[in-house]
């Protein structure tokens, strides 16, 4: 039988390795089950191993996303996180100890964060991966400000994209909605505010079938959805706006999720006493590397106190 370990973290990213700092330096040892690569945009870290420079995480300048990461996951080690290179495979949650497998090894924790992040949804090109970080963005609040005084385009009709654009003609000369409809799915007031931004253009019954650029994005090859025609759009960044798949899978059956997917929480606290998320597994709206650290660290001390009154002793009688 496996031994219990006072902390097990599924996925890493900010929140996991934030979660395995604060864990180590509370000296709880925690086991950090970090994932490990399947394709493009699928590996240990998170969607910051697909970001170049990094300007919007506070104390860090003219580090590029991977560099990041690996320094939180080098002061995760030094603090005492086991780091297991692996995929967690199954759970039960049913009873504590709580049970996490790899493959065919077991382990038991009293407590376990998840925070296995989501997934940008893409448009399934294989020059996307290519140019990520390199004119192709899913991050209007990451990566706008590289983009002053360029001419841009967003893929999407729905209210990210409405936002995304809005946000991003504070920096660009100016965006181009791209939109595979005739009209737009997002709400009244967000598409007023779009069409009434003198920056914001739209391009109707268009889907992108193609980017133009090897180092860097130059522009994006357009289809015409109604007659088949084929246009290209000179842009210098594309915004992928049409969605965000939580990695919540795994959890499906073992923790409350809302109708997108994500893991409900009360703060960062689960439907399971001891269980905690963090990160963009349980946020829909902000979707940040430092609000995913924040919530990193509110879930390894909610844990700590968790297993505090978990394991606290009758106390001494005085003495008479």
């Amino acid at each position: 039988m496996a031994d219990v370990r006072n902390l097990i973290i599924i996925g890493s990213g900010p929140a996991g390795l934030t979660s395995a700092i604060y864990a180590g330096r509370a000296s709880l040892q925690p086991l950090l089950i970090e994932g490990e690569a399947q394709g493009p945009g699928d590996q240990p870290g998170g969607q910051l191993m697909n970001t170049t420079e990094i300007e919007n995480f506070p104390g860090v300048l003219d580090t590029q996303g991977p560099e990041l990461m690996e320094k939180m996951r080098a002061q995760a080690a030094k603090f005492g996180a086991e780091i297991l290179t692996k995929r967690a495979t199954k759970v039960d949650f049913s009873a504590r100890p709580y049970r996490v497998w790899v493959d065919e090894t077991e382990y038991r924790a009293e407590t376990v964060i998840v925070s296995t992040g989501a997934k940008p949804v893409m448009l399934g090109l294989d020059a996307e991966w290519r140019l990520l970080g390199h004119g192709v963005s899913t991050c209007a609040t990451c990566d706008g400000f590289f983009f002053r005084g360029k001419d841009i385009a967003v893929v999407g009709g729905g209210d990210s994209a409405m936002e995304e654009a809005t946000f991003l003609t504070k920096f660009a000369d100016s965006v181009t909605i791209i939109h595979r409809r005739d009209s737009l799915r997002a709400s009244q007031v967000m598409q007023d505010r779009a069409h009434a931004d003198p920056k914001i253009k739209f391009h109707w019954n268009a889907e992108v079938i193609g980017l133009e650029g090897e180092a860097k994005l130059a522009g994006a090859t357009l289809r015409d959805t109604v007659t088949g025609a084929e246009s290209t759009l000179a842009v210098e960044g594309l915004f992928v706006a049409i969605g965000h798949t939580p990695n919540s899978e795994l959890f499906k059956d073992q923790l409350e999720l809302d109708e997108g997917g994500y893991i409900v929480t009360q703060g960062v606290a689960t439907s399971k006493p001891g269980i905690y998320a963090a990160g963009d597994v349980q946020d829909r709206l902000y979707r940040q590397a430092v609000t995913s650290a924040g919530t990193g660290c509110m879930a390894a001390l909610d844990a700590q106190h968790y297993l505090e009154n978990l394991h606290t002793k009758t106390p001494a009688k005085s003495a008479s």
